[in-house]
């Protein structure tokens, strides 16, 4: 077991008297709440003047609803989710804040043994969905979530419209295989180590990884209400540097088999080890050409929360109707995005931060960067509303 270093008991000595420290952290049982449950079982926390406490929830909108009742401080979430609630979209109207991004990649799109058979017979999923000879339902885990977007994006690129030709219905991660093997949902999208137990069960194939859609795409976000940033800078900075430190364990020799044997007690996700673990290392990209494993930390390159990321979310609630279009999403972005915070923190820490510009090509050939203007974007496709 690791202790703080040096550089970790000096960053709390420079964040100035922390407002809270005990903090509540919610998470979903899922392979990419490993940077919560390293920092809480490796007491990171300590050293910047924290004790965390862990509260798995059973769904995201249970994450949701606590974290807007105050009953937790911050969430491992889904980043559509907060940009979800800071817009009123399936609950209350809430100013949110993403402090960092905890992994990129780590999700994918699993079909039932059904529809996978019939995809390498047709070639092509719409005709693949033509033989069920009915609505296929496919699941994701929260309206606005990660999941849902990726789902819809991956399907509008294989021509099939995910409003008219499908159902879409919302199921907690960890009752999707169950779900699948009662033969009432033809495809799924959700994160590890889910699709790896449909596997190993033999009730669904993985046909996709999200990482196929959007190569790096960020996922899940450190989150909290905005007004515990303003109530609680030094303590959310301190998080922010709880949470960096547990990232960068997470890229140590022979880490990602140790969280995954924690990651299978029943209070975390509960499921084998072997599971978990075959998936948070490289064999997803040794086995599938499209495939990135789930990055924590690569020397702070996945965590900066760039705000022209976030926009793209609310650019695809516009093209499926959740939204109707405005002009304001990178300001949205930049109100949500806690950028000046990450930095201070990462600062702290001797993280360095990435350059605020990138660009992305998704799977359908367009290109989003910091520089593409978000009006219009989502008419583009032609696939939509």
């Amino acid at each position: 077991m690791n202790t703080p270093t040096s550089t970790a008991l000096a960053a709390s000595s420079a964040s100035g008297k922390l407002e809270k420290t005990h903090l509540r952290l919610g998470f979903v049982a899922l392979s990419d709440a490993a940077p919560l449950v390293a920092a809480k079982l490796l007491e990171f926390g300590h050293a910047h003047g924290l004790t965390l406490e862990l509260s798995r929830q059973p769904s995201w909108a249970a994450v949701r609803d606590k974290l807007l009742s105050g009953d937790l401080d911050a969430a491992h979430a889904l980043y559509g989710l907060v940009y979800g609630v800071q817009l009123g979209l399936g609950g209350p109207q809430t100013d949110m804040a993403v402090l960092m991004v905890l992994n990129r990649n780590g999700q994918a799109i699993t079909l039932s043994n059904r529809l996978a058979d019939a995809l390498a017979e047709h070639g092509t999923l719409p005709k693949a969905l033509a033989t069920l000879g009915r609505k296929p339902v496919f699941a994701q885990t929260f309206p606005t979530g990660t999941h849902a977007m990726w789902l819809y994006y991956w399907l509008a690129s294989q021509g099939v419209d995910p409003l008219r030709d499908i159902e879409s219905v919302v199921i907690p991660p960890p009752q999707m295989v169950a779900a699948l093997a009662e033969d009432k949902l033809d495809g799924l999208c959700v994160g590890e180590p889910w699709n790896a137990q449909a596997g190993a069960q033999g009730v669904g194939r993985t046909i996709a990884y999200t990482s196929d859609v959007w190569p790096d795409h960020p996922e899940k976000v450190l989150a909290c209400r905005r007004d515990f940033v303003s109530a609680n800078p030094n303590a959310a900075r301190a998080l922010v540097q709880t949470m960096l430190e547990a990232c960068r364990w997470l890229d140590g020799a022979g880490h990602r088999e140790e969280i995954a044997h924690w990651l299978a007690r029943p209070d975390y996700v509960g499921i084998d080890a072997t599971l978990i673990a075959a998936r948070l290392g490289n064999e997803i990209a040794a086995s599938a050409p499209g495939g990135l494993p789930v990055r924590f930390f690569d020397n702070g390159a996945v965590n900066y929360p760039r705000a022209f990321e976030g926009a793209w979310f609310l650019t695809q609630f516009e093209r499926w109707g959740m939204i109707d279009a405005r002009a304001d999403y990178a300001d949205i972005a930049a109100r949500i995005n806690q950028t000046q915070l990450y930095r201070e923190a990462a600062a702290a820490m001797n993280v360095a931060v990435p350059e605020e510009s990138a660009s992305q090509v998704l799977i359908d050939g367009e290109t989003w960067d910091s520089g593409t203007s978000p009006t219009g974007y989502a008419r583009r496709f032609p696939i939509r509303r």
